[in-house]
């Protein structure tokens, strides 16, 4: 394939090398497409239409599948589109079948088998939905579906039914309806731009939908989630920041899950965001071989905040149909919350939610660090495993001191 890039440009495949060799930055590279001109490289439209696309064309690019890696080629289409950029699929080991990149994009036989306890809206969206393309599951806030179009395609995607049309959904923004719905629901807040992936949507669209929403005077502010830094870092161009930065108060929620994705490119396109104004969190999700690993997630939260973006949540893997191979442990993310608790900076801690199958909302997952509380204290333990009390009184004041019947060892 691309000898230069073998290994994206010569970091260690995972669980090789220590915390700093996983922080390094690199370029994707060019690999295949070397002989491409900058100009056709850096335009995000060329990297749109020149996206891997077909069995046929992963086989080609990709001749080291595996034969459970070819059979889900040959089906890729019909439960969930394939498509990946040249930019991403350069990130990819050709000769690691456990490449976390790999694992994200490249689809699998795996796919087509559906556990009893799957899903297939396992977020419960569509019971939640007044209008196609609003979901409104929380008091204050909505969920505004624009497209269902993305620049490539997780293969955990947990609206897999919606997304790409791969599986007959067909999904048809009505922007006036969902628009109209806002409008006249004046306890929204806050509005999640969504998909999809709305920064495939031109400049020019962007304005008209977010214009329209920032005219509405209830909504404080607006929000886009989006994967488009990772994949298509040539996307987040000059003029789109400008277009971005005239909606402030306006955050937007990346998602990356290895420290892999986070090249010079993508470090680039979130510096532009950030020197625009935009507070930048990042949304991971906990899959099995790409993040369950402490040294991993540990490297990609910090590297993270070298690119000016704040982890923000750790998503347990939705139940979503044909994502069993993907899916990593709960107790391996609280392993994973216990080795970063304490060990990093606070501002690299993401909180480790579960989305509650059936449409319950997020539900924050920790450790227990609270082992005990009564009418005379709290009692905590920390990082160490070291056990603290916290004196309290009945009606909540702090006491004067402990009680004289506590036996454990004090810490202070």
């Amino acid at each position: 394939m691309h000898e230069e890039n073998s290994k994206a440009g010569g970091e260690e495949p995972p669980g090789g090398g220590g915390l700093s060799t996983l922080k390094q930055f690199h370029s994707a590279g060019r690999g295949w497409w070397k002989d491409v001109s900058d100009a056709d490289w850096n335009d995000w439209r060329w990297q749109l239409k020149h996206r891997i696309t077909s069995g046929e064309e992963l086989q080609r690019f990709l001749p080291t599948l595996t034969p459970e890696e070819f059979a889900g080629a040959g089906l890729a289409n019909h439960k969930l589109a394939l498509a990946i950029t040249p930019y991403f699929f350069n990130l990819i080991d050709p000769a690691d079948e456990h490449c976390p990149i790999r694992l994200q994009v490249v689809p699998k036989s795996a796919e087509t088998r559906t556990a009893p306890w799957e899903m297939r809206d396992p977020c419960g969206e569509d019971s939640h939905s007044p209008v196609p393309g609003v979901v409104h599951r929380y008091p204050d806030r909505v969920l505004f579906l624009t497209t269902d179009r993305c620049a490539a395609y997780c293969r955990y995607c947990t609206r897999s039914r919606l997304v790409s049309n791969a599986s007959g959904y067909d999904f048809h923004p009505d922007y006036d309806r969902q628009i109209d719905y806002i409008a006249r629901h004046s306890e929204i807040r806050d509005v999640l731009l969504s998909g999809g992936d709305p920064l495939l949507l031109s400049d020019d669209r962007l304005v008209g939908l977010l214009s329209r929403l920032r005219s509405i005077p209830h909504v404080e502010f607006l929000r886009i989630g989006t994967r488009i830094p990772t994949f298509l870092p040539q996307r987040i161009t000059a003029e789109l920041c400008a277009t971005l930065k005239q909606f402030h108060p306006l955050f937007v929620s990346i998602h990356s899950n290895h420290p892999r994705e986070l090249t010079l490119e993508a470090r680039d396109a979130l510096g532009r965001l950030a020197d625009a104004g935009i507070p930048l969190g990042n949304q991971s999700v906990l899959l099995k071989n790409v993040n369950d690993d402490p040294l991993i997630m540990t490297a990609h939260a910090q590297k993270l905040l070298l690119c000016r973006v704040k982890p923000y949540y750790i998503y347990q893997c939705d139940l979503i149909s044909g994502s069993a191979h993907l899916r990593a442990s709960v107790s391996k993310g609280l392993e994973i919350m216990e080795q970063l608790r304490g060990h990093t900076t606070g501002y690299a801690v993401p909180t480790y939610v579960i989305d509650a199958p059936g449409g319950g909302g997020k539900v924050p997952v920790a450790p227990e660090y609270v082992l005990c509380r009564n009418a005379g204290r709290v009692l905590i333990r920390n990082y160490e495993g070291k056990i603290f009390e916290y004196p309290e009184a009945a009606d909540g004041t702090p006491r004067c001191k402990p009680p004289r019947e506590i036996q454990e060892p004090q810490f202070v």
